[in-house]
Formats: structure tokens, C-alpha cells, sequence
């Protein structure tokens, strides 16, 4: 299994606009994090890790190939805002769209046109399927776990793949959740930044989840400017936590 990081950064990206802290005027491109968004390639498909407004600049790096499914962890606009970009890659076909009932209905209020009965030439070809917490379903021969995490009030989705497991602006996660993700290999978990907000989980919070969760290898991501420098929080972390950076690629079983 393969999995690259199409983009590692918060809702405002890094550099934040107009911002002139060390992380944002930083020449490490390790600092220039894009809205978070993964590719996950298994031995017969491959998955997009939600679909936020920079997916057209990433995908420019990235080689041109099928999407066999797009899954959305919520509806805010920096895990959706780029799935109108997904017209080319329906030149292999329908790109199904895996959300939760109501971020399902949400889409459809957004993007009625491209979810009408009657679709106009150029609409990208996508599709809505609801899915269910803890109810397992397939891409392919593909098994995909959805769970519920917490951003803040907001119930949300996490999904296990395989040995894998993505989680991203949680907050709190209920235990059958915790219980979903034992024996894993990889898990890529959210960390926004040092001191404490609302509805995501501090650098903190994130190393005491991955402690209890105990994947053999945690990978952070969504971090804002506040968490500092890509070169300076590396240092301080776990032999098995490493922060993710755009680009990155991870090879696991």
C-alpha cells in the first residue's frame, strides 16, 4: 500500500495570507503545507482522502491517472471545496463520492448541478453514496472501515484502510472508535498547533491518541503555522511520530 500526502496544512493553508510569522516567510518547503488531502493506493484502487480547494494545484504534481473513489470526511469547505476539479479524471469513468448522509445532502445543496437528474456537457461525472459508521463497505476488493471522531460538536468521519487508518480534525474519538483501530501499521492524525482549540486536537492531544492507539508509525497532519517549524517540531517528537509534509510518500504492508 502507498499513500502521498497531497497536502498537509489547515483550512488557511501555509503561508496563512499575510501573515509574516517564521513558518510563514520560512524557505523550508517542508513549511508550505497545502489544505490536507491524501492518495491512498491499494493493490487494485486508488482513493482520494477528501477533495479541498487546492486538489487542482496538487494533482498537477502528481501522475495522471483513475480515482476510484473520492472519501470525504466532512463538509467543510477545505475537505470539499475542489471536487468540481475532478472533471478530468472522469475521462476513466463515474468518480464515486463516499460521505455521510448529511454531508451528502450538504454537497447536493452546494453542487446541485452536478448531482441533476438532466446534467449539462462538462458537469464533472461524480456520484453520492451514503455511507454508515462502523458498517464496512468495498471499493473494488478493497475494505473500507468508516468511524466516527468528534470535531468538537460535529460528528465526523475517520476511515480504516487495511492496516492504515486517516483521521483528520478530530477533536475526541468515542472508544468503539479506538477499539476499530488496533494492530495498525500507519495512522495519519491530525495536529493543529500547540495551545488549545475548540474543535481540534493540540500536538498534545494528538501524541497521547497516537500513544494509546499504538500504530507502529503516527504521521501528523493538518497543522496550522502555529505549530512552528517543520525542522524544529521533528526534533522533539517520538522515535515513531513524524510530521507529514506535501509530497510526502509512505510505503506500508
Amino acid at each position: 500500500m502507498k499513500i502521498k500526502i497531497l497536502g498537509s496544512g489547515t483550512s488557511t493553508g501555509v503561508p496563512e495570507i499575510g501573515c509574516t510569522c517564521p513558518v510563514c516567510t520560512s524557505d523550508n518547503p517542508y513549511d508550505k503545507r497545502l489544505r490536507a488531502s491524501a492518495l491512498i493506493q491499494t493493490d487494485d484502487v486508488t482513493l482520494l482522502m477528501d477533495c479541498g480547494p487546492d486538489f487542482r494545484e496538487q494533482m498537477l504534481h502528481t501522475p495522471f491517472g483513475k480515482i476510484d473513489a473520492v472519501l470525504v470526511t466532512h463538509e467543510h469547505y477545505d475537505h470539499v471545496g475542489g471536487l468540481d476539479d475532478l472533471r478530468p479524471f472522469c475521462r476513466f469513468g463515474e468518480v464515486p463520492i463516499y460521505a455521510e448522509g448529511y454531508t451528502a445532502d450538504a454537497l447536493r445543496l452546494r453542487m446541485p448541478y452536478c448531482f441533476a437528474e438532466n446534467k449539462y456537457p462538462g458537469v464533472p461525472d461524480i456520484s453520492l453514496f451514503e455511507l454508515t459508521v462502523n458498517q464496512p463497505f468495498r471499493v473494488n476488493q478493497t475494505e473500507i472501515i468508516p468511524f466516527r471522531v468528534m470535531h468538537g460538536k460535529l460528528p465526523i468521519v475517520g476511515y480504516r484502510i487495511g492496516n492504515i487508518a486517516y483521521i483528520t480534525d478530530m477533536l475526541t474519538m468515542p472508544e468503539e472508535s479506538f477499539d476499530l483501530l488496533k494492530d495498525l501499521d500507519v495512522l495519519i492524525l491530525n495536529a493543529l498547533r500547540i495551545e488549545s482549540h475548540i474543535s481540534h486536537q493540540t500536538l498534545g492531544d494528538a501524541l497521547c491518541n497516537a500513544e494509546r492507539i499504538g500504530a507502529a508509525k503516527t504521521y501528523l497532519i493538518h497543522m496550522s503555522h502555529h505549530i512552528g517549524l517543520h525542522i524544529d517540531v521533528d526534533k522533539i517528537l517520538p522515535q515513531n511520530v513524524s510530521l507529514t509534509y506535501d509530497g510526502l510518500e509512505i510505503v506500508c504492508n
